[in-house]
């Protein structure tokens, strides 16, 4: 395709490059392995969206991002602030998967599991099942308004809304209690962060995937920019098999095609009428392509009624393409070094992340002085009082003792043994005291150490510092 200079484009073609993004594309609804694929994808995205907010889990909801308490609940594990890590290393693993899954099989994510493609193809089919086929989608459009129209056009937008803020509801519904939401919700008590996340939760929802749709992944996806830097020629794409599809044509399904010299292909334009981006796939590789695997489907349903080989658009190679590998010879190229590197890495933290959750001690201490000044008793000892901060992160009381060491004679005159509740932090006041002549003055190491009086295993220890004046 020659490229030209912008100054030699005409007015016309200007005003048609620059707004062809606005065209309406009209997918063709299909059925096949690919499409079977992406409808379980969808259901199974959304069950888990929908529904784990509603589950219970130790009388509280299973998963819950409470930020006004400052804690994360998933299930048996509840994650602090002091647990950002945690949130870094789910961002270097998810980041790790989609360099993998790119390397190896190309844009699986946008065509499968992308909020974008799913909730686009939730829209596109309630549009279908209001306003009919492509066929009549098209004619529907093209029709002056008349009451019919405007009577299909409310009802789909009005289903549209529903979806988008019920998706808006339950999202927020993972950051306050969705039960407490809805009876919110029911009494019009709705606090201005909740209206304003579940509207404009809802409204992204209606707007992406309602009006959209293939634009956000053609103009505002970053990951359509990038991807290509992950592809190789080893990562399984949905390609045209060029070789065997040209040279183009229309034909009977009785001729023969080798009297006709032409190709697989008969031109018949289904593979773009499917296509949820609008592009031609027999153009080659775009980055507009989603990798969703509609034009094969609908490929190979042609390729049987012509009694043709399948395959003619398929998941392969450009080295399968090119040397003519089997499917043993492609899956063989999958195990590279970059996907092997890959794989290791992710391996690798996710494991040593796992550990690291099994083995995390339900506690965690922190050590703040007090900011007075030391007190000399009359017998001569000295008086140092601090303030433990002592973290229980399960959801079971615990019963703690507290020690104190790093000075010989150094001693706890307050109460050692406390209780902790459930997923919550107390605040200990101690006061340590330090006989006369048993350090020098100054200040002084010690060590607090916390540790659980029904589980001895668990403990922890903060240094603080014990002032004697001079």
């Amino acid at each position: 395709m020659e490229i030209k200079p912008l100054k030699q484009y005409s007015a016309q073609e200007m005003d048609q490059t620059l707004f062809e993004v606005s065209k309406k594309i009209y997918p063709r609804a299909l059925t096949g392995w690919f499409t079977s694929w992406r409808w379980i994808m969808v259901w199974f995205t959304q069950l888990i969206f929908y529904g784990a907010a509603w589950l219970n889990w130790n009388g509280r909801q299973a998963i819950l991002f409470d930020l006004a308490a400052r804690k994360f609940y998933i299930f048996g594990i509840v994650f602090w602030p002091q647990d950002f890590i945690y949130l870094a290393v789910l961002l270097v693993i998810s980041a790790l998967s989609l360099f993998l899954f790119t390397a190896v099989a190309g844009r699986l994510f946008c065509g499968y599991a992308c909020p974008q493609t799913v909730y686009t193809e939730i829209f596109m089919w309630i549009e279908s099942k209001i306003e009919g086929d492509r066929a009549k989608r098209m004619r529907l459009d093209a029709a002056p308004m008349s009451p019919r129209k405007f009577t299909l056009k409310t009802i789909k937008h009005l289903v549209w809304i529903a979806v988008a803020l019920w998706t808006g509801f339950t999202f927020v519904g993972y950051f306050t209690p969705i039960r407490t939401l809805t009876v919110e919700v029911a009494s019009f008590d709705l606090g201005p962060w909740q209206m304003f996340w579940i509207l404009f939760y809802g409204f992204a929802t209606y707007g992406n995937a309602g009006w959209m749709r293939e634009q956000v992944c053609k103009y505002m996806c970053p990951y359509a920019r990038f991807q290509s830097a992950m592809f190789d020629k080893d990562t399984l794409t949905v390609t045209y098999d060029e070789k065997r599809g040209e040279p183009r044509g229309s034909r009977s399904k009785k001729a023969d095609l080798s009297t006709l010299s032409l190709g697989s292909c008969i031109n018949c334009t289904l593979c773009v009428q499917v296509c949820p981006t609008g592009i031609d796939i027999r153009d080659g590789l775009q980055y507009e392509c989603i990798g969703c695997g509609a034009c094969a489907d609908v490929c190979d349903q042609v390729m049987d009624k012509m009694n043709y080989p399948r395959g003619l658009i398929r998941y392969t190679t450009e080295h399968a393409l090119t040397e003519s590998l089997s499917k043993r010879g492609i899956w063989g190229r999958i195990m590279r070094p970059r996907t092997l590197i890959y794989s290791t890495i992710l391996g690798l933290i996710v494991a040593i992340s796992a550990a690291s959750l099994a083995l995390r001690l339900p506690l965690k201490l922190d050590v703040i002085r007090d900011r007075g000044m030391p007190r000399i008793m009359e017998d001569g000892s000295v008086h140092n009082v601090y303030r433990l901060q002592v973290m229980n992160t399960e959801e079971t009381a615990h019963r703690f003792t507290i020690e104190v060491g790093g000075i010989p004679g150094v001693e706890i005159v307050s109460g050692r043994n406390f209780a902790v509740a459930a997923a919550s932090t107390t605040a200990v006041p101690v006061r340590v005291r330090v006989a006369e002549g048993k350090a020098e003055p100054g200040s002084s190491k010690i060590l607090f150490t916390v540790r659980d009086l029904d589980d001895k295993s668990v403990s922890v220890s903060e240094k603080a510092v014990f002032l004697i004046p001079r």
